[in-house]
């Protein structure tokens, strides 16, 4: 019977974006300029939520949380490439690399959870108005947003432990700039094929259990925006649905390319590409998603700007 003898891995090397140093600083330059952009927005979004009283409804509500749920995925990957673009040494230790993987992997789906419960307020909203108080009251929003956290937690708990059982002992190179799975399974020197299929069986019911609210919220929605007799009533709906379904657009078509694909059009260099849309730039955009197009969150930032300019005449 043949052994076969596996190095302990105690850290990992990510071989980061590029490897040029006119490269590294100019994209640690744009991924600074986008990260600030990106806590600028999405604080700048739960604060104004926050203290304007007409935003106070469920649909706001989940939109604060989803801005912290990007503000903690972008700050769970960002700095660390920053730092790694700026280093001769890209190395992150074994437990660091399961530790970021762990929280954006809750994030993640946390993320596309709250998709899901925005359709349904949605759904609730435009075709149950005179239940929606009682339906999306405060309590049950809360207990929604708890449910969707805690999914996320423990989805990723059961992922995380799983990647970081495999063995690893032929390289400890990563070919990305952070810990994800599925360079960690072509890192592992066991066979992984099996693992990956239920890997990525267990991420595509997650995706498919969520996408299936999001349509049949919306196929309700959008049959009861036709009916409408209100053209202003008809244009506020689409102009609200618009924003959502353009945030939901990015986000799963960017991780059905990552994680539902076969693994053996696995391409590092593509890989890496979709990486930094869905880990650096949709959660810069979808501030800007859900303010340009809506007229209530426009109102509310015209009011902090012109409060703040009242007093310096005076």
């Amino acid at each position: 019977m043949t052994q076969t003898n596996y190095t302990l891995v105690t850290e990992f090397i990510l071989l980061g974006l590029v490897d040029t140093l006119e490269l590294e600083i100019f994209l640690f330059l744009l991924f600074f300029v986008i990260y600030t952009l990106t806590l600028w927005g999405n604080v700048g979004m739960i604060l104004l939520i926050r203290t304007d009283p007409r935003l106070h409804t469920p649909m706001y509500f989940f939109l604060a949380n989803l801005s912290f749920v990007d503000v903690c995925c972008s700050s769970d990957i960002t700095p660390k490439m920053l730092v790694d673009l700026l280093s001769e040494e890209k190395t992150i230790s074994f437990a660091g690399c399961f530790l970021q993987m762990y929280f954006f992997i809750a994030m993640e789906t946390t993320e596309c959870i709250l998709f899901g419960l925005m359709a349904y307020d949605r759904y609730v909203a435009i075709c149950n108005p005179l239940l929606y108080p009682m339906v999306m009251s405060r309590t049950v929003c809360l207990k929604m947003a708890a449910g969707a956290f805690t999914a996320g937690l423990l989805n990723s708990m059961v992922n995380t432990s799983y990647v970081s059982s495999l063995p690893f002992c032929s390289s400890n190179v990563i070919h990305h700039f952070f810990c994800d799975s599925p360079p960690l399974f072509k890192l592992s020197c066991s066979d992984t094929r099996l693992k990956e299929s239920i890997f990525s069986t267990f991420a595509g019911v997650n995706m498919a259990g969520v996408l299936l609210v999001i349509i049949t919220s919306y196929t309700y929605v959008l049959y009861s925006i036709f009916r409408m007799r209100s053209g202003e009533g008809r244009h506020k709906a689409f102009s609200t649905c618009a924003s959502h379904l353009t945030a939901i657009i990015l986000f799963y078509s960017t991780s059905i390319y990552i994680y539902l694909r076969p693994s053996s059009s696995y391409s590092l260099g593509q890989d890496k590409v979709v990486s930094v849309f869905y880990t650096a730039v949709i959660p810069m955009l979808n501030p800007l998603v859900y303010s340009l197009r809506n007229k209530e969150v426009k109102k509310a930032l015209c009011n902090v700007i012109t409060k703040k300019r009242i007093p310096s005449f005076m």
